[in-house]
């Protein structure tokens, strides 16, 4: 290190020391915008690319591999997920952070410039990869950079893009295939990812790193099969094949197989890939339980809500997101309170308690909608899970990192998020078989074999497909889905209640940060020591 570079480091970690709750300096602003942008871009793919499906079947035509166009990205993505977050402990945070970037926006190109469907499910994969890092990469330099008690601020900000990701996507992905053209909904990417990968590389500045030890190559290629293989049953099941069909349940015993041998060798790699010691705190481990939780429930409530409200309210299906208003602008003002409040009081068990107890209710509200229920009341209803949600959104990531030391940071962001993940994907496919299978049954009791016939493919038909039935099986299907809906959202209430059991349990570890939490003791189970606090000061590279 040279001196100033050392004269640079310690001048700003006593100013830390002085007050690690004043002003971010502009630097990190900067950085902390770069950030939103690259989350805005990781959650925004999926949902503009949506909208362009069928015009993309109609270039490229292979309506047989459509599915694959998103599989293959979620995928990828997932099995990543954790890698990247041990890739920036041990290499560091900006390096790993920019080379996910690079290939994701490497992806996104490639995805633009394909020329039949088989090329666009493999550019799909690439992009996937890069985004497996862009998520973990956000939330673990955030760690880095904004102490505990502060980065409360910042939960809002990221609820927040999260909430104008899933309002805007959809239309931007239309307006964007109808007027430019479906290639330009992967372009979209290149010139927000190009101001992202410049402001990080500039204004970010964060110790260098060099590993001591070699990386779990076979603790990945482990997680990575089994991960893949639970994300295959998810899509898959009920779908693509029978949930008891022999595909399915190969794949079941190749997953479980492959993460009883990864767990085994966690225990004896130098560097493993995800360190069993972290799930020795005991706030880690809840907020995992929670986290996956949280992901089934949310994801399955933001498939089936905007499906009610087309089939039984008669909205629109044009700004898709928009159905989404009381659920989405709850969460997000919610999150902001909540971040406010942790970051004056440093408290923040009592958030856990009452979003569940929320989530709960607003579930069991959403179970009571029928075909009568208004738009007004069915926002109001939205909304109490919105706010439940709000509440748990961000703190389950901010109390994993808080429980475990700095050099594990990246392992824990990417942890939280991979268990968020699974339960998104376990939650659509396990509320989605329960959905279809009341609808089949619903359909054929008011409607007979015409109610059959007319879900024999799907039971989600769509709106131009739903007009052209007759009155009596239009009528039937609305019953239906007022039914599929309620067993959906009975279950996410019942999951709700786990949640709740697990989050009595967590322990009130003070945030470090400013005030007492800075005077914590090292080796408590769930903090670090003053001096892993200081570890990330930002120094000149």
């Amino acid at each position: 290190m040279t001196g100033t570079a050392k004269a640079t480091l310690e001048k700003a970690g006593a100013a830390g020391a002085a007050d690690e709750s004043g002003p971010q300096p502009r630097s990190v602003r900067v950085v902390l915008m770069a950030l939103m942008i690259t989350m805005l871009l990781a959650m925004l793919d999926n949902m503009i690319v949506s909208p362009a499906m069928p015009t993309i079947v109609g270039d490229l035509g292979g309506m047989a591999h459509l599915s694959w166009v998103v599989t293959a990205y979620t995928l990828a993505t997932a099995a990543s997920t954790p890698i990247w977050g041990k890739l920036g402990d041990m290499y560091g945070r900006k390096g790993a952070f920019l080379t996910s970037i690079v290939i994701f926006l490497a992806g996104s190109a490639l995805s633009g410039m394909a020329q039949d469907m088989g090329q666009l499910i493999g550019f799909r994969a690439i992009q996937g990869l890069g985004a497996g890092g862009l998520m973990v990469g956000v939330m673990a330099i955030i760690g880095d950079l904004v102490p505990p008690r502060d980065r409360g601020k910042y939960m809002g900000m990221m609820t927040g893009v999260m909430a104008v990701a899933m309002i805007g996507g959809p239309l931007v992905g239309g307006t964007i295939t109808d007027h430019l053209g479906w290639r330009w909904a992967f372009y979209i990417n290149l010139p927000l990812g190009a101001v992202a990968l410049a402001m990080v590389t500039a204004v970010l500045h964060l110790p260098k790193k060099k590993a001591q030890g070699r990386i779990d190559y076979l603790g990945a290629a482990l997680l990575t099969v089994g991960i893949s293989a639970l994300v295959l049953v998810t899509t898959w099941g009920g779908s693509e094949y029978a949930w008891g069909s022999a595909v399915i349940m190969e794949l079941i015993g190749i997953g479980v197989a492959s993460l009883i041998g990864f767990l085994f060798v966690q225990k004896k790699a130098a560097e493993p890939i995800m360190p069993l010691h972290i799930f020795r705190s005991r706030n880690f481990s809840l907020m995992s339980v929670i986290g996956f939780i949280t992901g089934f429930v949310m994801f399955g409530a933001m498939l089936f809500l905007p499906l009610y409200q087309q089939s039984v309210q008669g909205a629109s299906a044009t700004n898709s997101g928009l159905l989404l208003l009381p659920l989405l602008l709850a969460m997000m003002a919610v999150s902001m309170i909540a971040g406010r409040v942790t970051t004056a009081t440093g408290k923040y068990k009592v958030f856990p308690v009452v979003g569940t107890v929320l989530m709960i209710v607003g579930f069991f509200l959403l179970a009571q909608m029928d075909t009568e229920t208004s738009r007004f009341t069915s926002g109001v209803y939205m909304a109490v899970l919105g706010a439940g949600m709000g509440f748990l959104m961000q703190i389950t990531m901010l109390v994993a990192q808080n429980s475990v030391e700095m050099k594990d940071m990246g392992v824990a962001s990417s942890s939280a998020t991979l268990f968020r993940t699974l339960g998104s994907s376990f939650g659509v496919a396990i509320m989605g078989a329960l959905f279809n299978n009341r609808v089949q049954d619903v359909m054929s009791e008011r409607a007979g074999s015409l109610g059959s016939k007319a879900t024999e493919a799907t039971a989600q038909p769509s709106a131009e497909s739903l007009a052209k039935l007759p009155e009596v099986v239009r009528d039937a299907y609305q019953h239906a889905v007022s039914a599929g809906t309620h067993s959906a959202f009975l279950l996410g209430a019942a999951l709700g209640v786990a949640a709740l059991i697990a989050s009595f349990f967590v322990k009130e570890t003070p945030l470090r940060g400013s005030g007492p939490a800075d005077k914590k003791p090292a080796g408590d189970a769930d903090g670090d020591s003053a001096q892993a606090v200081r570890e990330p000061v930002a120094e000149a590279v």
